[in-house]
């Protein structure tokens, strides 16, 4: 449910509907069956209460699927109960746009990577305007990699090469992002 939509349900003056309370209540529960996909370091960095982070991390080790759908109608239903549902959801959609822009520097790193070691230096100097690196490290280990002629070699250089350039990728979107 789009969240304008949600307050549009629920407005101040008038009581929500029972159709307005089910569809938030529906969204709650499936909000907490989420959440149970999350690690315990990223559930740590959501305001919740002890007790609902306590069933959510319970349900992540139940195995049985009747006894799994109980403790979801229990997360619900303390989703429903808690004072910050709001910071809940917030906190996990910032998760999803951080795993997001995670993928994002991956596939970049790898293509990075792979355009430095067929254009060579071309591709060396336009990394290191656009990213505003470090370039020793990275012009070194090119360097290695093109003067090496054991492919065994060069495919460690490579896995070097793409290490060297996520870490950079990565110091340069948070460099980015300190900006704005």
């Amino acid at each position: 449910m789009p969240h304008n939509q949600q307050n549009e349900d629920f407005d101040a003056d008038e009581k929500p509907s029972k159709s307005a309370m089910k569809r938030r209540f529906t969204e709650l529960q499936d909000l907490g069956e989420k959440l149970i996909e999350l690690s315990p370091e990223q559930l740590a960095g959501l305001p919740m209460e002890p007790r609902l982070l306590q069933a959510i991390v319970d349900a992540s080790h139940i195995k049985s699927n009747s006894a799994l759908r109980r403790q979801r109608q229990l997360i619900g239903k303390l989703m429903r109960h808690t004072a910050d549902a709001e910071g809940i959801r917030q906190g996990f959609e910032a998760l999803g746009a951080q795993e997001r822009v995670d993928k994002r520097i991956f596939k970049d790193a790898e293509k990075w990577r792979d355009r430095i070691c067929s254009e060579g230096n071309t591709a060396l100097q336009l990394f290191f305007e656009l990213t505003v690196c470090d370039e020793k490290e990275i012009g070194n280990l090119y360097q290695q990699y093109n003067n090496e002629l054991s492919d065994k070699n060069q495919k460690v250089l490579r896995r070097k090469l793409f290490k060297e350039i996520h870490k950079q990728l990565g110091i340069a979107v948070k460099n980015a992002a300190g900006k704005q």
